[in-house]
């Protein structure tokens, strides 16, 4: 716990002052983004994972590997906002703020190209080879690619804010 107490206070030693915006890190609404980014993302390596067949197509592994890191990487994220929050003080360190535009922008290029490649994978074998046989595993597919997309979606939302608190600092 004392560590946990010694790196959220190392985080908000140096404090800059930048403007608030709806999302940004320290805030309520930057914490619920980051859980979403991670819940979507953990939904969609769920529903791939338990499919029988995932790993047969380049694709799908590569959507599971990008999700993980989301997973992490939103998680790591929402841990900072809940000590910012539990500590009152906004994370408006230049610096930090700089690396959550260039991990934010990062994870949303490989989730994007990830869930893409997935979409397209899914309805090229699914929908126009018609070489599904079994109907559960193939719905199974189209909801880890669409929760992939949800969760771009918020990482989305997430970056473009971060870099206009950065622009706006």
């Amino acid at each position: 716990m004392d560590y946990i107490l010694l790196f959220c206070s190392s985080v908000f030693r140096f404090e800059r002052k930048m403007k608030n915006f709806a999302g940004t890190p320290g805030t309520v609404t930057g914490l619920l983004l980051r859980l979403f980014q991670c819940l979507f993302a953990a939904a969609s390596i769920a529903a791939m994972a338990t499919t029988k067949s995932f790993f047969n197509f380049t694709a799908f592994s590569y959507l599971i590997a990008s999700m993980g890191l989301q997973v992490f990487w939103s998680f790591g994220l929402a841990f900072l906002d809940a000590c910012a929050l539990a500590k009152k003080k906004a994370l408006h360190n230049p610096v930090l703020v700089s690396l959550f535009v260039v991990g934010d922008w990062v994870t949303a290029t490989l989730s994007l190209a990830a869930a893409s490649s997935s979409a397209g994978i899914t309805i090229l074998y699914f929908n126009d080879l018609g070489s599904c046989g079994v109907a559960e595993e193939c719905q199974k597919y189209q909801l880890a690619v669409a929760l992939a997309f949800l969760s771009w979606i918020t990482i989305g939302i997430s970056s473009l804010i971060m870099f206009w608190t950065l622009a706006a600092g």
